[in-house]
């Protein structure tokens, strides 16, 4: 999910009518100052974090005057808050407040619908709501094409004991928020505190919204930069890994970095996993081992061998690792041999010198694993592949094993390719580029490329090089499937000539 900060959360009540309290966001001590100084009265200063708790590390301050909110901002800006750095305070009026409540309109997976509460009691999180006041809660699901209706929030606030004229007013607003909700593909659009002032006013002073991962790119507006939850900014890799997801709809590829600024030998392992349960299963492993992780990677739902490869790239790009530990369900459906190609030109090209398991169990284990250990011939570290009769904490034991040897081969790094004296080129669906040389192609007896290519696009011309049968443009849509056999297999078993370049922007210009 994406998580809004506070202050574009109430920006969205706000549009829906939902009043929030004056005020705006500051980035430095003279902007709080001023904002204070605009509205007239005391303010409160509250750190734009996404975390919950902000009041017990002193993210939010009241201040009776503008240098009072100058001080504020300046004691909250740049202050760590679980792991976030705040850049941002939001400065607005203090509230006179004579009730508090919760309103939340939040996706049950469960029920496939949306679920509205509310509690005629706020402050809290919902769950320590409903334990303490369990009469206090009340909830419905709304029906996804008629919405919330009038009559339906009226019951629902009627059901914690609420009446008359204050129920109507609740229930008009819980409408506006799932609304809200609605409009946005919200997983979650919370009020809490919603307040209600000493002169009978109903006011958000609090809000949290998470947006749907998959409905983000129907908001640009919203400005969101990576459909994640974080609880702090996206590092720079995880900005980069979330491009290559956003720009690539073949699989998933979830990317989180768990760790920086840490020192060879410190435990850290890039761990890469495929599919939900089976990555959790094999990171536990990893765990087990007394490792730590530096990357949770899954790239699942059958991804391109492209895709396999820039996820490679960047978790190797995340610091001074000890070892990759690679392993998923071991039921996949989907060929490994894609996977096992996409981490092949990762190790070629990183010059792989940390020890690397890889259990790729699934469709074709025996050709994925074949291809992983022929890469020992070219990169320091070893490899090892696994199928999925080998168990995760078997994998993670030899992962062990292998770091505590720390064994490396006396193998050169790869040499810049020459300029093709004879280059055949197109371009892939995500920007790279497939060349091959026919000066070299010509001295190939297996033909491999053409064997190997997953759509068959691939054919000899009268000379015996390998060329499209389509073209070129058809090939730049998507015929092409960027499943790297035409580089991988051709310098496993053939002459060397194909090569295909692969950008992944931010990372290749570092």
């Amino acid at each position: 999910m994406a998580r809004l900060h506070e202050f574009q959360g109430k920006l969205l009540l706000q549009q829906a009518k939902i009043a929030v309290p004056q005020g705006r966001v500051a980035s430095t001590p003279d902007e709080a100052r001023a904002i204070a100084q605009e509205l007239g009265r005391p303010v409160m200063v509250k750190a734009q974090a996404w975390v919950t708790g902000r009041a017990s590390v002193g993210g939010i301050k009241k201040a009776a005057t503008p240098d009072q909110a100058a001080a504020a901002a300046e004691a909250m800006l740049g202050m760590k808050v679980k792991g976030f750095t705040v850049d941002r305070v939001l400065v607005e009026e203090q509230l006179e407040i004579a009730r508090e409540f919760y309103a939340g309109v939040i996706v049950d997976d469960r029920a496939q619908a949306p679920l509205v509460m509310f509690s005629s009691v706020g402050g809290t999180g919902i769950e320590e709501i409903a334990a303490a006041h369990p009469d206090k809660v009340a909830s419905v699901h709304a029906d996804i094409e008629s919405g919330l209706q009038d009559y339906q929030a009226r019951n629902l606030v009627r059901r914690t004991g609420i009446g008359g004229r204050l129920q109507r007013d609740l229930g008009t607003l819980l409408v506006r928020l799932y609304n809200v909700a609605r409009t946005y593909e919200a997983r979650a659009a919370e009020i809490n505190p919603l307040v209600q002032t000493a002169d009978g006013k109903l006011y958000a002073a609090d809000c949290r919204v998470t947006v749907d991962d998959y409905a983000v790119f129907r908001h640009k507006d919203l400005g969101i930069e990576i459909a994640r939850e974080y609880d702090r900014p996206p590092t720079e890799l995880e900005r980069i890994a979330y491009a290559v997801e956003a720009n690539d709809y073949r699989g998933t590829f979830y990317f989180i970095q768990m760790a920086s600024d840490f020192e060879k030998g410190d435990g850290y392992v890039g761990f890469h996993g495929a599919g939900g349960g089976g990555s959790m299963m094999s990171m536990d492993a990893v765990l087990r081992q007394g490792y730590k992780l530096a990357t949770f990677v899954d790239t699942s739902g059958n991804p391109p061998a492209s895709k396999v490869y820039r996820a490679a790239r960047i978790i190797l790009a995340v610091g001074p690792i000890d070892g990759y530990f690679g392993s998923g369900s071991g039921v996949a459906s989907q060929e490994q041999f894609h996977s096992a190609r996409g981490l092949v030109k990762a190790f070629l090209e990183e010059h792989l010198s940390v020890p690397a398991v890889i259990r790729l169990g699934g469709n074709a284990e025996d050709k994925a694993v074949e291809i992983l250990e022929r890469v020992n011939d070219y990169i320091p570290a070893t490899v090892e592949g696994y199928k999925k009769d080998d168990s995760p904490d078997f994998c993670a034991a030899r992962l062990d094993a292998l770091i505590k040897a720390g064994e490396l081969r006396d193998v050169p790094p790869p040499q810049p390719r020459p300029k093709p004296q004879k280059p055949y080129s197109f371009e892939t669906v995500t920007g790279g580029t497939v060349t091959f040389d026919h000066a070299i192609c010509a001295t190939c007896e297996s033909k491999v490329c053409v064997k190997e290519c997953a759509r068959q696009i691939l054919s000899l011309n009268d000379e015996g090089l390998p060329i499209l049968n389509i073209t070129r443009e058809e090939a730049a849509k998507g015929r092409c499937v960027e499943c790297l056999a035409c580089e991988v297999e051709c310098l496993l078993h053939g002459a060397g000539g194909g090569t295909i370049h692969l950008p992944i922007p931010g990372l290749d210009e570092a």
